[in-house]
């Protein structure tokens, strides 16, 4: 077994994850669904998190209501949870996670990480993040980043600046999530890869980020010195750590990543991370099809007789069944939002 990196990791497990409706629910997030494989997303995450730095080191920051529901997996691994107050995005979430830390073990790198991606392998996330560390402990805030396989509009990008060595770059800038023009130019022109979320910094540098580039958050962070999180998350703005800081800050770099990453956004990442057959077909649970081809199946309770059509996301779960189009599956959670405005 591979030594343990010298960091912490906090993960997000926050988010429903609205976009995998039906079978993700406020009762049964997406990070509790098999997406990547057999076991829930939470457990593989989990898992990775504590072979890279044990368990004491880990933090999940989550909701009270979620740390309940995820409590099974977090005793298993021996994890102990952050139960965030209320809701206020990536930012206040990860400053109050590098507080804690920070306070804990002053001059800690903090690792980044997010419950719902697909990682693989294990040992090649280890060597990038052991590459990250490396440049944090040189006073980079740092993001890693993923080699475009296919032009991708879901995805926000980088801009890779000056060539650090060994896989690392400074980051000229982050390109929020392209029409498909850029998104094709991008993936050509090698000198952009897409933000996988996954961020690794010394403690104090984010705080001191925060406090230089981030109103919404700076005048909020007295009440985590006095410990009153629940003032904090009260006086603070809403606020993603990308747009807080990441966007802002001088000092950035990417770390290219040596694994394969899919950050499970929507249906159509079925296919990718549970494999397809020979007509393109994702199935997972009891289904038959045919002449069927490039669709998503998903079923929980029953079978699925799908025939002679293509490109849908079909989806039984949870009492409800969903049908759409595979090519508006990242609007699901809109979509979701209006129909219940008209017939909740």
């Amino acid at each position: 077994m591979s030594a343990k990196l010298n960091a912490y990791a906090a993960i997000l497990a926050g988010g429903v994850g609205s976009r995998f409706w039906p079978a993700s629910t406020p009762d049964r997030p997406k990070q509790l669904l098999p997406l990547a494989g057999p076991t829930p997303l939470i457990d593989e995450t989990l898992e990775r998190a504590v072979k890279l730095v044990g368990a004491p080191r880990v933090r999940v920051v989550a909701s009270e209501h979620f740390v309940g529901l995820m409590s099974e997996a977090l005793t298993a691994h021996g994890v102990a949870p952050l139960r965030e107050p209320m809701a206020r995005g990536t930012g206040p979430a990860l400053a109050w996670a590098a507080h804690c830390i920070e306070r804990e073990a002053p001059g800690a790198v903090m690792i980044s990480m997010h419950s719902d991606h697909r990682i693989v392998p294990f040992e090649g996330l280890r060597e990038t993040l052991a590459e990250a560390i490396v440049r944090a402990n040189d006073g980079y805030l740092c993001c890693i980043g993923v080699r475009p396989t296919r032009p991708e509009t879901g995805y926000g990008h980088v801009h890779l600046g000056q060539d650090l060595g060994n896989g690392s770059y400074e980051v000229l800038e982050f390109v929020e999530k392209p029409d498909h023009a850029d998104a094709v130019r991008y993936q050509k022109s090698g000198e952009h890869l897409w933000n996988s979320g996954i961020f690794i910094w010394r403690c104090a540098d984010l705080l001191d980020a925060i406090r230089e580039h981030s109103p919404e958050m700076r005048d909020a962070l007295p009440a985590l010195a006095s410990g009153d999180v629940q003032r904090f998350f009260e006086t603070t703005e809403p606020v993603a750590i990308d747009d807080a800081v990441m966007e802002r800050a001088g000092r950035v770099a990417t770390i290219e990543a040596r694994f394969e990453w899919d950050d499970l956004g929507v249906w159509s990442a079925v296919a990718r991370s549970r494999g397809t057959d020979a007509a393109d077909n994702a199935v997972v649970g009891s289904a038959r099809l045919l002449e069927a081809r490039n669709n998503i199946v998903w079923t929980e309770a029953t079978r699925a007789t799908v025939i002679g059509v293509s490109d849908l996301v079909v989806v039984e779960a949870n009492g409800e069944i969903l049908v759409m189009p595979r090519d508006r599956a990242a609007e699901l959670g809109v979509l979701i939002k209006q129909l219940e405005a008209r017939n909740p």
